[in-house]
């Protein structure tokens, strides 16, 4: 029993998005972090809410883990369509006093996935949730880490059309100006 004593128990451990509603959010990335904090993520339709991911990390015992490096914890898509740089899609901080951190900053990112967000803790799947409807989306759509040319290819290819690797606001499906704006705006974006 006191084996598991400061050890992360995946089951009782707990994460949670701030977001109540029913809707698939999307989080808008780029490469270079200057995407959008999880607080401003996009419901389905283009309204700005609160996607913040707050974790309480516990031992077996249900004994909270303090300290615990934000390295080793992080976010993923399900399917690896988010591509991270270098680690970035850890938590903001070290665990607290009750366990607790969250992700709330701008992920630096590319690549885009619809699939489940998973926490992740010394790189295994929280079990206590399944995830969350969570979707991310870059303007470097080729998520090789740069936001170019070859992303404003497929960009331009998207124009008027439902696709949700060019829909950066999530407001509908339909790939528009505004749209435009982001990818505009993140050209020559890359890990750093």
């Amino acid at each position: 029993m006191f084996a598991t004593a400061g050890i992360p128990d995946l089951q009782t451990s707990t994460a949670s998005l701030a977001y109540g509603g029913t809707e698939t959010l999307s989080l808008f990335n780029v490469p270079n972090g200057a995407g959008k904090p999880f607080t401003q993520a996009f419901e389905f339709g283009g309204a700005v809410v609160d996607g913040t991911i707050n974790l309480t990390l516990l031992d077996g015992l249900s004994v909270p883990i303090a300290n615990f490096p934000f390295e080793d914890l992080w976010v993923s898509s399900a399917d690896d369509g988010m591509k991270p740089c270098g680690g970035t899609a850890t938590a903001d901080f070290n665990t607290n006093d009750l366990g607790e951190t969250s992700w709330v900053n701008a992920l630096f990112a590319g690549g885009s996935s619809q699939a489940l967000c998973v926490v992740y803790v010394n790189g295994d799947a929280l079990t206590s949730s399944g995830g969350f409807a969570l979707s991310f989306n870059s303007p470097d759509i080729t998520g090789d880490g740069v936001v170019n040319l070859s992303d404003a290819g497929f960009f331009t290819g998207y124009i008027g059309n439902v696709e949700f690797k060019g829909d950066f606001n999530n407001s509908g499906g339909v790939v528009n100006i505004q749209d435009a704006g982001f990818m505009s705006a993140a050209l020559g974006a890359r890990c750093p």
